[in-house]
């Protein structure tokens, strides 16, 4: 399924992005600033198996984000821990490439993953977490219309250093709603 937007489109993560940039992001210093990423190198046999590991896990919808201008991949946005159970699940997002930081990307991405989730796979709820200092996924969240829903205190270590985790969601009226 490929979901499209103005800016970009959305394609399913393939195998073979795995030999493309995608695994060099994850060694960026500034890419991986406020995540668990980029303390060890990433290599390209690392993301072949998480791949592998992705692919074919119904608890995971991962996709690629895609420039429509270039079909340049920037960065990779997904839906974890998806439980039918619960009609629920963890919403992530990493734009790779530093030069579209800025350019609306993320939003765009955001809107079209949130739609597909609430429109396509009927989920009630998607939550997020991010680093108490990651302002620009704090305003992403909040430009999808997501609430904030609480810390967790000193949830997250990274160089040498504890973080607050701020967490997020939002449920299905609410996306609805924010659309009109």
């Amino acid at each position: 399924m490929r979901l499209e937007g103005e800016q970009i489109y959305l394609r399913p993560i393939a195998l073979s992005d795995a030999d493309g940039v995608y695994p060099s992001w994850l060694n960026n210093p500034e890419v991986c600033r406020y995540n668990s990423h980029g303390e060890f190198l990433y290599t390209t046999e690392m993301a072949q198996t998480y791949l592998e590991n992705v692919l074919n896990n119904p608890s995971y919808a991962v996709f690629a984000i895609c420039l429509r201008e270039d079909d340049r991949h920037v960065g990779n946005i997904s839906l974890q821990q998806i439980s039918v159970k619960n009609s629920s699940a963890e919403f992530a997002i990493l734009i790779g490439d530093p030069l579209v930081y800025g350019k609306g990307i993320g939003y765009e991405a955001g809107t079209l993953l949130l739609g597909y989730a609430f429109n396509v796979l009927k989920l009630h709820r998607l939550y997020c977490g991010t680093h108490a200092e990651n302002v620009a996924m704090q305003k992403l969240a909040f430009k999808l219309g997501m609430s904030e829903e609480g810390h967790r205190r000193d949830a997250f270590f990274k160089n040498g250093h504890f973080a607050d985790i701020v967490e997020y969601g939002i449920l299905a009226d609410e996306f609805t709603e924010g659309l009109r």
